[in-house]
């Protein structure tokens, strides 16, 4: 559900790093297509070898289990309620999500797909949407008409179905990140989709440096201006905003971000939100449930969990543009970009 690109304000560079720890260890920078979105990762291989071949594999184990794009994966066989032996991704991914959903009050959901391809979002099969068509989906969406049980997933109702897309993205990346350490990678950015990982130093032997876009919706996505730029070390940011996605119907902008509660995209004034967290899976989720909660919700949420840091943008009542951050994240800001 990201709308727009994280542009990375560093030097992908694959050269050797002055006082690497073996003289075999370099830098190597693959990047590619996945999960139709694009990838870049940049890792000291401590042996000097390209592992991109490895961490293909590894991204497509990842796409059988939690794709609804991969008609076989574990979550594909989940939605048409056919027999799936649950895999380590996916139980890992929905016991998170549902402590987030919970977190969250139900902001995030898993369960909000039928509500999203109602509004023409997802598979873009954009229809009409009346109260009765609302009230008929919010009776088959909800984070708790789902249940884990004895390793299976129960559904109340056998339409409800599940969606990773927030989520899982940012998973991904942890689990080519969790690929990297176990090669004895020290040093790395792993960034999918806008969503990144950084652990270490790059190539210069700095702390990886992060650019967050300004949110504005006439900006092509291969010219993009910075409203930020923040150092990133040994955790997770993800990006979300509702600012390019929309369409205009009654002289109404109506957002890609559908709340699960009401069925309805949300109308606030909050443009992005950019979250750190130990993980990026719980910083993407944590970012788009903040796209549904709104500024005031979300500043709560954030300044009273210790692990999360976050960096809003948002218009004030005159619509000029206006930004929050939370202590944490402001120390790592580098620069503001008016």
């Amino acid at each position: 559900m990201k709308q727009f690109r994280i542009w990375l304000a560093l030097s992908l560079c694959v050269t050797c790093l002055w006082g690497c720890s073996t003289s075999s260890s370099k830098y190597v920078f693959n990047s590619g297509a996945v999960y139709g979105t694009l990838y870049h990762i940049v890792y000291e291989s401590p042996d000097g070898d390209d592992m991109h071949e490895e961490i293909k594999a590894e991204m497509q184990r990842f796409d059988n289990s939690l794709s609804t794009f991969n008609p076989v994966s574990t979550i594909s066989k989940i939605n048409k309620n056919e027999p799936t032996e649950l895999d380590p991704f996916f139980l890992k991914c929905y016991n998170k999500a549902v402590l987030v959903s919970e977190a969250t009050e139900g902001a995030f959901d898993m369960t909000v797909a039928p509500m999203v391809n109602a509004w023409g979002f997802g598979f873009k099969n954009r229809e009409k949407v009346t109260p009765e068509v609302v009230d008929s989906l919010k009776s088959i969406v909800g984070y708790q008409k789902v249940h884990l049980k004895e390793g299976k997933i129960i559904k109340q109702d056998p339409r409800t179905m599940l969606d990773a897309s927030a989520i899982a993205k940012g998973f991904s990346v942890d689990v080519v990140a969790e690929y990297l350490k176990n090669k004895g990678c020290k040093n790395f950015m792993v960034e999918i989709g806008g969503e990144i990982v950084a652990q270490g130093v790059n190539s210069k032997n700095k702390t990886w440096v992060i650019g967050i876009n300004k949110p504005k919706e006439d900006m092509p996505l291969d010219h993009q201006e910075l409203q930020a730029t923040v150092s990133l070390k040994n955790c997770g940011m993800a990006t979300s905003g509702n600012y390019r996605n929309f369409y205009v119907d009654g002289g109404k902008k109506y957002a890609h971000t559908i709340d699960p509660r009401s069925g309805y995209p949300v109308q606030h004034s909050l443009l992005s939100s950019s979250v750190m967290a130990p993980t990026c899976m719980e910083a993407d989720a944590f970012a788009t449930s903040f796209m549904v909660l709104g500024v005031e919700k979300s500043q709560e949420i954030v300044l009273a969990n210790p692990k999360l840091e976050a960096f809003f943008i948002y218009a004030d009542d005159k619509g000029n543009t206006k930004i929050w951050s939370s202590p944490g994240f402001k120390k790592q800001i580098k620069d503001i970009i008016e």
